[in-house]
C-alpha cells in the first residue's frame, strides 16, 4: 500500500467483510499501527455503511497498575480511538484488569473468558520494532497463553513518548499469548513506516522463531499482512506480493 491511509482502508475492508459475513467477535490492538483502520471504520459507521451493534470485542493487552481511565491505559485508548465513534456497546468491550489485586489470576481469568466467548473472528495486530505482537516480547513461547510479561527496555523506550519519560512507563503488562492470539480465525497485522521494515521482513520472510514473535503468523491458516511501502522496504519478495494482490480472484477477499 502506498501509505498509512491506504493500509487503514484495506484493514477496514477485512473487518467489514467479516462483519457482513456474520462475525460476532473482534480482537482489537492498540498503538499507532491500527489508527488509520479505526478512523476508516468510524467513517463507515457514521455513513451508515457498517454497524458494530451486537458485536463483542477483546483487547490484546493492558498495562499492570494503570486504571481503565488512565490516559495511557489501553482500555481508555480503545474508547477514545474507536468505541465512542461507532455503535459498539462499551459494555461488550473486554480487556484485562491491570489493577486487579492478583494480576496473575486476572491473566488466567481473561484468557478463559476469550476461550469461552470466542473464537475471535478477526484479530487486528500491530508489530513492534523488535517483532512483538501484543506484548509478546522476543523469546515468548509460540504457544503461550495470556499472562504477565516484563517489557523490554526497547519497548518501554518506544512508549516513553506517550508517558513523558521512560520512568513513567509500567514495567509489566497483561497480554494475550501467541497461542491465544492464534486461536482467532483471521489475523490481520498492519504496519507503516520505515522503522517497522526490519520487523515486518523478519515476521513475513524470516524463520518461524520466538526471536521474532510476529513470525507465528506464518503458522496460521488465515493471516493477512497489510503494510505501506516504507514498512515493506526490506521484503525480498515484495514484487511477488504486489503481483499476487493485483491478480487475486474476484471476491477472494483478504
Amino acid at each position: 500500500m502506498p501509505g498509512p491511509e491506504d493500509t487503514g482502508i484495506v484493514v477496514a475492508d477485512a473487518i467489514a467483510a467479516a462483519i457482513h459475513a456474520g462475525a460476532t467477535t473482534l480482537g482489537l490492538a492498540t498503538g499507532s499501527s491500527p489508527l488509520a483502520a479505526y478512523a476508516e471504520l468510524a467513517r463507515r459507521c457514521a455513513a451508515g455503511q457498517l454497524t458494530f451493534a451486537g458485536l463483542q470485542a477483546f483487547l490484546l493487552d493492558e498495562y499492570v497498575g494503570l486504571p481503565a481511565d488512565h490516559p495511557q491505559a489501553y482500555a481508555n485508548f480503545i474508547r477514545d480511538r474507536l468505541v465512542r465513534h461507532v455503535d459498539l456497546d462499551p459494555a461488550r468491550v473486554h480487556g484485562p484488569d491491570g489493577t486487579a489485586a492478583d494480576v496473575l489470576d486476572e491473566a488466567l481469568r481473561y484468557d478463559a473468558s476469550i476461550t469461552a466467548t470466542g473464537p475471535v473472528d478477526v484479530q487486528v495486530l500491530g508489530i513492534g520494532v523488535n517483532g512483538h505482537i501484543g506484548f509478546n516480547e522476543p523469546s515468548s513461547s509460540l504457544t503461550s497463553r495470556t499472562r504477565i510479561k516484563t517489557l523490554t527496555a526497547q519497548t518501554r523506550q518506544d512508549n516513553a513518548r506517550f508517558f513523558g519519560s521512560i520512568d513513567a512507563v509500567p514495567q509489566h503488562v497483561i497480554t494475550q499469548g501467541l497461542g491465544t492470539i492464534c486461536e482467532a480465525r483471521h489475523l490481520v497485522l498492519t504496519a507503516s513506516g520505515s522503522r517497522k521494515a526490519a520487523a515486518v521482513a523478519a515476521a513475513v520472510e524470516g524463520p518461524l522463531s520466538a526471536s521474532c514473535p510476529a513470525s507465528v503468523l506464518q503458522w496460521h491458516a488465515h493471516a493477512t499482512v497489510v503494510v505501506d511501502e516504507a514498512a515493506a522496504a526490506d521484503l525480498h519478495a515484495a514484487d511477488f506480493y504486489r503481483y499476487v494482490l493485483a491478480h487475486k480472484i474476484a471476491d477472494q477477499g483478504y
